[in-house]
């Protein structure tokens, strides 16, 4: 299994002052991973999403964690593919480039970027979108399969060119697809990528989703294949904070995820900015129950029908705690049929001390369990063979 940190370069009270700082806490962090043995850092790409995501330029943000380090992979998780946000050539140049002088370490995941903030931004069809980022990864993934790339799509014409410069994996870097829903693992099974799932909703969902992503793995034919490389990975998105206080990890780690639910609904799904206030010693369990009650009520103001999905982020049993109680979580997930461990660490209220210590925690303590674990059979494996 595989253990990894996405940023989103999130904050509260977004400052300019502060908004500079939160990305330079993001580099250190990134760094310091790698020093703590984590295998890859991820990078979201969003654009005008104010308290949420400030990751607007994750190829920048990339080659500069790049240049200061030299084993941990480097992750676009994801690039927003729809062409007027990102022309998929330009997308391949950039992504060879940095492949090239990483040595080798890039992953490239693709994505819609599909709020209406976003799209509006850049002139992005939303009836497109699904359709271009398809697209944008069949062209990708035959970019550097021969000298010139030639490509005649339902949505783009090229005629030949070379594409320079070549990436250093081939014939590319890894592919892999933001996935939420059915739909979407279906989709990125059959073109032969990754899967980068949110894990709000816990170990159940995920188990189910992993069931889904195998079925359509197992039905799928070669007609939808992106690439002559085929990369069946499962990462599974884990919100965490890990102290010595088991405590005030919980209460830092809810009252982040509190601060990562209502941005990512504020922006996804209508609701008010995000709260800011922190009450110190006040009940984030509590709160963040009552901020999902609120969700619920909204949607049945809008007669919209309450799904599973809707408050999945509100969710606050997950990694929070001590090293044990991580340990306890990721045996989870990876029974659930996790791949990979995507740690989410850096969220809008999360202060960088406890960013750095939770880094410190997985890699002296979390990570070296399920290291020296490795050839342990896991608990579904063990009880198949009873």
């Amino acid at each position: 299994m595989k253990f990894s940190v996405i940023f989103e370069a999130q904050l509260a009270d977004p400052t300019v002052e502060r908004e500079h700082q939160v990305i330079h806490d993001c580099v250190e962090q990134a760094v310091y991973a790698e020093e703590m043995g984590f295998d890859r850092i991820w990078a979201v790409e969003h654009h005008s999403l104010k308290w949420y995501a400030h990751m607007s330029a994750p190829e920048v943000f990339l080659t500069w964690v790049a240049a200061r380090t030299s084993t941990i992979r480097i992750g676009h998780g994801v690039v927003c593919m729809p062409f007027n946000f990102n022309h998929p050539v330009r997308v391949a140049e950039r992504a060879a480039m940095l492949d090239l002088l990483s040595g080798g370490r890039l992953d490239l995941g693709a994505g819609r970027g599909g709020t209406a903030q976003e799209t509006s931004l850049c002139g992005v069809d939303k009836e497109r979108t699904t359709q271009e980022v398809e697209e944008a990864l069949r062209i990708i993934g035959r970019a550097w399969q021969e000298d010139e790339l030639e490509y005649h799509g339902e949505l783009l014409d090229i005629d030949p060119h070379p594409i320079l410069p070549r990436p250093k994996q081939t014939p590319h870097p890894p592919l892999f697809l933001a996935c939420s829903r059915t739909e979407t693992l279906a989709q990125a099974a059959e073109l032969g990528i990754g899967a980068l799932v949110m894990g709000f909703a816990g170990p159940g969902a995920i188990k189910e989703m992993r069931a889904a992503y195998d079925a359509a793995v197992a039905a799928r034919g070669t007609e939808r294949l992106v690439s002559s490389v085929i990369n069946d990975h499962f990462s599974v998105l884990c919100p965490t904070i890990v102290l010595d206080d088991r405590v005030a990890a919980r209460r830092i780690g809810i009252r982040g995820q509190r601060f990562f639910a209502q941005s990512i609904g504020h922006w996804y799904g209508g609701a008010g900015i995000p709260d800011e206030a922190v009450t110190e010693g006040g009940d984030e369990a509590a709160e963040m129950r009552k901020a999902a009650e609120q969700v619920v009520a909204r949607l049945h103001e809008h007669n919209i029908p309450v799904r599973p999905t809707s408050t999945a982020t509100f969710n606050a049993d997950h990694a929070y705690g001590t090293a044990d109680d991580a340990i306890a979580y990721v045996e989870q997930l990876r029974d659930a049929g996790a791949d990979e461990i995507m740690c989410l660490i850096q969220m809008g209220t999360v202060p960088q001390e406890a960013c750095m210590e939770t880094l410190r925690q997985w890699g002296e303590k979390v990570i070296p369990h399920f290291r020296d674990d490795a050839r342990q059979p896991s608990a579904q494996e063990q009880e198949a063979a009873r």
